[in-house]
C-alpha cells in the first residue's frame, strides 16, 4: 500500500493530499529516510511524521483497505507535542 494512502487510511494524517504534501516537504520518514508518497509500506516500517509541533513514530502492524478498526493498522512507539 502507498505511504500516502496508509496515512491517510490509519488516520494518522487526515486527507490523502495532505500526506502527499508532506511527504514532498520531506516531513515523513520511513526507517530513517525521507520517503516519497509512492513509498510501497511494508509490516514492520518505522514511519515517524514531523509536521509542525507534532512529532508522532509508528511501527506498521498491519494493513487495511477500510478505516473500521485503526487500532490493528499500527502500534505508537513515540508521540511528543512541542
Amino acid at each position: 500500500m502507498r505511504l500516502d494512502k496508509y496515512l491517510k487510511i490509519s488516520r494518522l494524517i487526515k486527507r490523502r493530499t495532505i500526506a502527499n504534501e508532506a511527504c514532498d516537504a520531506g516531513k515523513i520518514s520511513v526507517n530513517g529516510k525521507v520517503s516519497k508518497a509512492s513509498y510501497e509500506v511494508k509490516i514492520n516500517d518505522t514511519i515517524e511524521i514531523k509536521i509542525g509541533k507534532k512529532n508522532v513514530k509508528v511501527k506498521v502492524i498491519g494493513f487495511k483497505e477500510q478505516k473500521k478498526d485503526v487500532s490493528v493498522l499500527y502500534e505508537p512507539i513515540e508521540q511528543n507535542q512541542i
